[in-house]
């Protein structure tokens, strides 16, 4: 049964939030949209040569998140030498390198990005340190838009910060497979016919988890398609597959932003009359928005459920995320098991 936020109930939750949110502003360290996009702002590739490489010399690859590592890994196999600079379970959004993720990106032949302003503090030491062609992957997918504070594409007016979880959704990452296999091709063309095969298999792979992500959605009806994350990650995932994005528990698309009691409090009162059933919260998230989580669900309602979910990072091998294949399908079972109605 819902019910309605009284006022003592509101004085104690706006303490709980107060302290919460308070906490959750001095650890934040801006939005993306506090500085212009870089060059590998994902929406152009850069030209490319192949490489010349010694006899045994492996093509000497970067990636910065551990999923674009993943879907890279698919496509190069054993004919790269690669290095993933943010470690599984670790947030893109507040990563800063270190003296090794340096080296390793001054040795490249060329740099994976998500682009879009993801990996906020990570892309302007990869710019000022690179020496092979940086690739934003985000590039050739159409973005979509979070209005609020944020990257201002026109360069005046009201800022739109360029949604950068493009991976939501599946066709995107076949988009990612392609523009990998193209580069890969076109620097080591020794083995571009490994590349093509090896992507023509992952595409495949890709295929298969929309189907089954489809199959799995239409368990909940569209009325109960209502989603409630701890901050923008699922825009995309919405888009293509029917739902409805109704409130975050931070206010973007990265978990560097800020958020404030009275938008907490706004939050209760729609989780309440939207009758929501579930808030889904990143595995990475800070205890901090763990907490917030957690203690929004029970002001709003005993039968709301707090599940997890994978988002910029996948896990330790042998967990279900271990993968971009198995987090997905980890997701949406979970998102299924938190808004469909039980049999």
């Amino acid at each position: 049964m819902r019910r309605k936020t009284g006022r003592a109930a509101r004085l104690v939750l706006g303490g709980l939030l107060l302290a919460l949110v308070t906490g959750l502003a001095a650890c934040s360290s801006g939005s993306a949209g506090d500085t212009p996009l870089p060059a590998g702002d994902g929406t152009t590739l850069p030209p490319l040569e192949p490489v010349r490489l010694g006899e045994g010399e492996k093509l000497r690859v970067v990636a910065t998140t551990s999923i674009i590592g993943d879907v890279v890994a698919q496509v190069g196999d054993d004919a790269i030498d690669l290095t993933v600079l943010i470690g599984r379970g670790q947030d893109p959004h507040s990563y800063e390198p270190v003296a090794r993720d340096l080296a390793a990106i001054e040795r490249a032949h060329v740099i994976f990005v998500n682009g879009l302003g993801l990996e906020e503090g990570l892309m302007g030491s990869i710019e000022a340190t690179a020496n092979g062609p940086i690739v934003p992957l985000s590039a050739g997918i159409e973005p979509l838009e979070f209005a609020g504070g944020g990257h201002d594409q026109e360069g005046e007016g009201e800022h739109h910060t360029l949604d950068p979880h493009v991976w939501m959704d599946p066709d995107n990452v076949i988009i990612w497979t392609e523009t990998i296999r193209d580069t890969l091709s076109t620097l080591d063309p020794a083995h571009a016919e490994l590349y093509a095969s090896n992507a023509e298999a992952y595409i495949r792979q890709l295929e298969a988890l929309d189907a089954y992500i489809r199959e799995q959605v239409a368990k909940i009806p569209p009325e109960r398609r209502k989603l409630v994350t701890d901050h923008m990650t699922f825009g995309y995932f919405a888009k293509a597959y029917g739902f409805e994005m109704i409130g975050t528990i931070i206010p973007g698309v990265t978990t560097t932003a800020g958020a404030s009691a009275g938008d907490m409090a706004a939050l209760v009162n729609t989780l309440q009359e939207e009758g929501v059933t579930a808030i889904f919260v990143g595995i990475s998230a800070s205890d901090q928005i763990q907490q917030l989580t957690q203690t929004l669900a029970q002001e709003a309602g005993t039968s709301i459920r707090v599940l997890p979910l994978y988002t910029g990072s996948l896990d330790e091998p042998g967990e279900p995320g271990d993968s971009y294949l198995g987090m997905m399908r980890y997701n949406v079972d979970q998102i299924v098991a938190g808004l469909a109605p039980s049999e």
